[in-house]
Formats: structure tokens, C-alpha cells, sequence
């Protein structure tokens, strides 16, 4: 890099980690001040706050916003030049404004790297730490999926609970049932069954009654106990919110597959975190781009319109992109549309900016 680019390249590195850094000490003082009875109540002790939910909630904040400060960044070291005559001074010199642009791009994809690192390896990894803290003194993340539960297991399986307690990994009333595509070959009902823990798939069943149907014909075998092996884990009978956030990448995209062979609700969710762990990163260059040409032009007014219109655009997205994740989770979009169209659309209104800018 040449020493204009040097230059903006540590404005604007430095502006954002200044920034970022300033946001983070604010969202923990307030989050200590919301949570600080709890922290008493549940008796946790300062290390395991600080290390086990603090330096872990760091990196998590630092890339939900990093979009949005580089934004506001690049709009305020700009705008800032552009009020002291540098971009002028630059530009006059012989420079061209596309060549002006080469730090900003430089500077944008290496925040972007950090962020599809943070949010694909590093973030969940650290949650791992931070969610343990967080379920045992905090809020309980792991929940009951109710009454009624119904699991298909694979292609032509299915398996019903009335219910199942996941503190003991004991459920009742159990149905398991296998098919030929539309007609059904064996039925089992149990009392009670329940997850060996030393084995993966091993569930013991209690009183139980099966049906072996091979046309007319019918089998019945009743027991007392019987072992078996079925394609069921505890975690498909009960919840934990949101807990794509302990997954990387490719562990998310195996989960994905897994609940689509067994048709598992909530699919939906899972793949819009996917492919948004894909496109925010994308969206800093973008939003970069935006900003470096809206501020560079010098306006009477000064850094205050900047600025203005700048979280005017930066809360714009924000909001597009709540609304495509809603229309995802409703099923009028599909995830990977929903999570690419704010992209799509500030793209096309950083090349209108870019057009328009002084050159």
C-alpha cells in the first residue's frame, strides 16, 4: 500500500475498533446491571462471569454489529475529510476516485474475513461456554417440546410420545411405527421407554405389545422389557433454543440435512442462519461502498448530514433485514432469498451512490 492508503486504511481500522470498542463497554455495563441479581441469586462466582460469559459475549457483539459500525465509520472518518478539503486535495493530485476507493475495499474485506470467521468458528465455539453459564444461572435454555411429540425417524418411521422428561430421558405412552409406503407393516406401543446413556441409539422399552402385519396376517409379541436400537437421540424429543448458535458451519449444514431426513419441524430457521452467516460478512463491503461515496462529497451541513443519512441507511437494513427473515419463517421466501435479498438490494443502491459521487 502506498502512504495514502495507509492512510485510510487506519482511519478507518482505528475509527471502528474505536467505536466497536466504546459499544462494547456500554452493552456490558448494562447487561451486568440487568443480570447482576441473577449472577447473586444463582451464586456465580466473578471468574466464571468473566470468563465464561463476558470474554465469550465479546466476539458475539463485536460481529452483530460490525456491519453496522463500519458504516458508521466509514461515514464518519470520511465526511470528516471531505470537510477539511483532503478528498479534494486528493483528488486534484491526479488520483481517481475508483483508486481512491482501493483502501476502503482493503480495509472492508479484511473486517469481512474477521466476521465469517467469528461467526462460522469462533462464536460458536465460545458459545459452547457461554450457554453452559447461561442455562445454569441465568435462564433454563433447554425446554420440553410438549405434549403429543411426533419424530419421523427415517424414510418410512415414525415414533409418538405422549410425553417425554428430558431431566430423566424417560418418555410414555410410546408408539413406533414402520411403513411400505402407504401400508403399515409393524406397530409397537409401550408404557414407558428410556434412553440408555451409555450407548447413542439404545432405548429401553417397558410393557410393551408388538405387530408384525404381512398383508392379512398379523404377529402379536407382548414383553416386559425389550432393548433396542432405534434412529432416536433425547435431543429430538426435547428443545434448546436456539442452538444453531453452538454450531459452525459445516456442523449447521450437517443439522440441516439431519432434520430434513427426518422431516423435523423448524428446519426453516436454521437454514436462514446459514446462509445469513454467508451474507452479512458480504454486506460490510457493500455497506462500505455506501458510505465511502455518500461521504465524500462535501455539503454544507458538514458531518451531521453525513452521519444522519448514514444511520438513516445503516437502520434501513437492519430493518430489511427483519422483514425477509420474517417472510422466511412464514414460508413465503425461501431462507436462502430471504437472507441474500438486503445484499441484492443496498448493492444496487451502493452502484447508484458510486455513480453519483464527485470524481
Amino acid at each position: 500500500m502506498k502512504i495514502l492508503d495507509r492512510y485510510i486504511f487506519k482511519k478507518y481500522i482505528g475509527t471502528f475498533f474505536l467505536a466497536i470498542s466504546l459499544l462494547i463497554v456500554i452493552i456490558i455495563i448494562f447487561d451486568l446491571s440487568e443480570n447482576i441479581d441473577s449472577f447473586l441469586q444463582n451464586h456465580a462466582s466473578w471468574k466464571e462471569v468473566v470468563f465464561h460469559h463476558y470474554l465469550p459475549f465479546i466476539p458475539y457483539f463485536i460481529n452483530l454489529f460490525i456491519y453496522l459500525f463500519t458504516f458508521i465509520s466509514v461515514v464518519l472518518f470520511t465526511s470528516k475529510m471531505a470537510a477539511k478539503t483532503e478528498i479534494v486535495a486528493i483528488l486534484s493530485s491526479g488520483v481517481s476516485f475508483w483508486r481512491f476507493l482501493y483502501p476502503y475495499l482493503l480495509a472492508s474485506l479484511l473486517l469481512a474475513l474477521i466476521s465469517l470467521y467469528f461467526s462460522n468458528m469462533l462464536i460458536p465455539q465460545a458459545n459452547v461456554v457461554r450457554r453452559v453459564f447461561k442455562n445454569e444461572y441465568m435462564e433454563r435454555l433447554t425446554t420440553s417440546s410438549g405434549r403429543n411429540i411426533h419424530v419421523q425417524t427415517g424414510k418410512d418411521e415414525f415414533v409418538y410420545l405422549e410425553t417425554y422428561n428430558f431431566n430423566r430421558n424417560v418418555g410414555y405412552k410410546f408408539s413406533w411405527e414402520k411403513y411400505n409406503g402407504n401400508e403399515l407393516k409393524y406397530k409397537m406401543l409401550a408404557d414407558v421407554i428410556s434412553h440408555d446413556t451409555t450407548q447413542t441409539n439404545q432405548w429401553r422399552i417397558e410393557n410393551f405389545t408388538a405387530r408384525y402385519i404381512n398383508g392379512g396376517e398379523e404377529h402379536i409379541v407382548q414383553g416386559r422389557t425389550l432393548d433396542t436400537v432405534m434412529n432416536l437421540l433425547p435431543s429430538d424429543l426435547y428443545k434448546f433454543k436456539e442452538d444453531f448458535e453452538e454450531m459452525n458451519f459445516f456442523e449447521l449444514r450437517r443439522h440441516i440435512s439431519n432434520m430434513k431426513r427426518k422431516s423435523a419441524e423448524g428446519i426453516i430457521e436454521y437454514e436462514f442462519e446459514m446462509h445469513q452467516r454467508i451474507a452479512s460478512p458480504i454486506a460490510i463491503l457493500i455497506l462500505t461502498f455506501i458510505g465511502a461515496a455518500l461521504s465524500s462529497r462535501k455539503v454544507r451541513g458538514g458531518m451531521g448530514v453525513h452521519l444522519g443519512m448514514g444511520i438513516a441507511i445503516a437502520f434501513s437494513y437492519i430493518l430489511f433485514m427483519s422483514v425477509s427473515k420474517a417472510f422466511a419463517m412464514a414460508g413465503t421466501a425461501s431462507p436462502m432469498l430471504a437472507a441474500w435479498i438486503p445484499n441484492i438490494i443496498y448493492c444496487a443502491l451502493a452502484a447508484y451512490f458510486l455513480i453519483k459521487a464527485p470524481k
